[in-house]
């Protein structure tokens, strides 16, 4: 008998005769030597045995689990019930019969079938030991609990309320309330709740993020007691992360400005990306009016990058936090009553309880990016009501509360004075691109190749001259909005200009891209292009509709002919295609496996 087959045998009786351990460490022993030599060969002598002894393995200690005992020891503060416990889910892990959830990393992050930890019920309980020990075993400080509340998780799981609420009571907190919703809530939250100072100390030491937020947008000093240690302790916590994340943040910014992140995702708009990053380097760097909002105003024609860069810089300043980055479609709020959507209703009006979309949000979060998409078509109370927010950095919504958001960004957008813009930017695109004064074009022979400038060297970049601004732009903004005030609470007005031939090519290649992508891992079809591809597409540039007008003629003459001649069945799953460009028209070859060559598919 090889050893192999004897350690299948040994951890077979093991898990019978109920000695798990044993049996585990058997199973361990045989996965780690199925790798060596002849062990193709061998396999069918122990394959079987050694599922069953694993199987066997699993069913004996999940009967040493026990869920409910698991977070009662956690509530109780039962230290060896708990260690117990996580031995038992340690053992069925090593045997391979799982136990974790998707974003569990130890036996003790564990969670209920509720969705929080025992860490968490822990914390909320007061019991430090155990959270001591749970930190120690390896349990998670940072994560998230996922219980929306009793009436939410009865239907999720398809049970009673009165059931949830009382598992909710048995095995988590007796003392707080389960009805209500604690998603995205952290130990450290729970604990600073139940003012337990020495979990909140264990939890610092642990690693906990004291500036780390719930669902609802608020940190858990927000539920401190005040004047008591546990908020003293989360107070200088707080103090001292925000100091590091600020170190940390500061070394990023020297190392990649905000300038070089912008142009990852956008192509072109160097002026006006630069105007924006001067005004939140000012911001960032206390060289800016505290007592006031930082305000944009993005203008230019349709899909020239005007929404994608407010998106970029809610990002940079606060990465992917939830609820950092607010985005309201202003063309929702062209009639005068619908300023009760933005703030809420006043009292004795229905939704008057509910607040309004705004205010909730910089409620969560008064240092978000706001985004006010198509300012242009609010109502003019609508822009009564923003102007006392850009100007005092302050909102009192519909319940009289006063919520100071002097830390957002406010951008708008506007597509006023977007053709005299467009016509504006291709005379200056021409001026810039005109070889200068005095020197002969230069001529190339038909056949000399094609010379391109360095990728070092990029278009010139074009400014929009005072006057334009002031006696074409502005007089068309103050028509349509009617007081000058409002204009002036703005710190910049950034224009964006058309799209010169070089970006064009860039916008085409990253379209082809993006389809080559989704061919690939949808069908399973490479897709490939000349370079002359670039600029028959290119030709179809709309200057009123920007990018969009790339994305759409890409569209149009590339993805319907491919799905044309998928649909006829011409495009077999690891066929390639290449577009080809013969004089300003399109044409598809097409390569079948297993054939090697590419044969034309049609003419455009």
């Amino acid at each position: 008998m090889s050893s192999r087959s004897w350690l299948a045998g040994v951890a077979w009786r093991a898990a019978r005769r109920g000695l798990a351990v044993r049996a585990a460490a058997s199973v361990r022993q045989l996965r780690a030597s199925s790798g060596g030599p002849g062990a193709e060969e061998a396999a069918p002598c122990y394959g079987h045995w050694a599922a069953a002894a694993a199987l066997a393995v699993t069913v004996i200690a999940a009967e040493h689990y026990n869920e409910k005992r698991f977070f009662k020891a956690a509530l109780l503060g039962n230290v060896q019930e708990l260690e117990k416990q996580i031995q038992s889910l340690e053992t069925v892990v090593g045997s391979g019969g799982g136990g974790g959830g998707e974003e569990e990393g130890s036996a003790a992050d564990r969670r209920h079938t509720l969705g929080w930890t025992a860490l968490m019920a822990a914390a909320a309980n007061d019991r430090a030991p155990c959270v001591r020990a749970l930190l120690a075993r390896g349990a998670r400080p940072d994560a998230r609990d996922r219980y929306p509340g009793a009436a939410a998780a009865a239907a999720r799981h398809g049970l009673h309320a009165l059931d949830i609420l009382q598992r909710r009571e048995e095995e988590f907190c007796p003392s707080m309330n389960a009805r209500a919703s604690y998603l995205g809530w952290t130990a450290l939250h729970y604990a600073a709740l139940g003012d337990s100072a020495d979990s909140t100390r264990a939890l610092l030491a642990g690693g906990a993020d004291p500036t780390a937020r719930d669902h609802a947008g608020r940190r858990a000093i927000h539920y401190a007691r005040d004047a008591s240690p546990t908020r003293e302790l989360l107070v200088e916590a707080a103090k001292d992360w925000e100091r590091a994340a600020a170190a940390a943040a500061a070394e990023e910014r020297r190392r990649f400005p905000l300038e070089q992140r912008l142009k990852r995702y956008l192509v072109g708009q160097r002026a006006a990306i630069n105007a924006v990053a001067a005004a939140v380097r000012r911001k960032e760097n206390g060289w800016s009016d505290e007592d006031h909002p930082l305000v944009f105003l993005f203008l230019g024609s349709s899909g020239v990058g005007k929404t994608e860069l407010g998106k970029q810089l809610a990002r940079y300043l606060h990465g992917d936090q939830p609820g950092a980055f607010i985005r309201l479609d202003m063309s929702e709020y062209g009639e005068r009553h619908e300023v009760a959507k933005l703030i809420g209703a006043p009292p004795g009006y229905v939704g008057h309880e509910s607040g309004g979309l705004l205010t909730r949000a910089l409620q969560k979060r008064p240092d978000a990016v706001v985004l006010l998409d198509e300012v242009d078509k609010a109502h003019p109370d609508v822009l009564t009501v923003l102007l006392q927010l850009f100007d005092e950095g302050r909102l009192t919504d519909g319940k009289g509360k006063l919520i100071e958001c002097k830390d957002a960004v406010f951008v708008m957008t506007s597509n006023l004075a977007a053709d005299e813009i467009a016509q504006y930017g291709m005379q200056l695109r021409r001026e810039a691109e005109r070889p200068p004064a005095g020197l002969a074009p230069t001529v190339s022979a038909p056949d000399a190749p094609a010379v391109t400038a360095p990728d070092d060297q990029p278009a010139p970049e074009v400014q929009v001259s005072r006057q334009f601004k002031d006696q074409v732009v502005r007089p068309i903004l103050k028509r349509h909005f009617g007081r000058d005030e409002f204009l002036g609470r703005i710190n910049e007005m950034v224009y964006f200009l058309p799209f010169s031939r070089a970006e064009l090519l860039e916008l085409v290649q990253l379209e082809l891209g993006r389809w080559a992508e989704r061919a690939r891992a949808r069908h399973g079809i490479d897709l490939a292009w000349e370079g002359g591809v670039l600029g028959a597409l290119a030709d179809g540039y709309d200057v009123h509709y920007g990018a969009r007008s790339i994305q759409h003629e890409v569209e149009r003459r590339v993805v319907n002919r491919l799905a044309a001649a998928a649909e006829r069945g011409e495009l077999p799953r690891g066929a390639g295609v290449r577009l080809e460009a013969r004089g300003g028209r399109l044409a598809l070859a097409v390569r079948r496996p297993p054939d090697g060559n590419y044969k034309p598919l049609d003419a455009e």
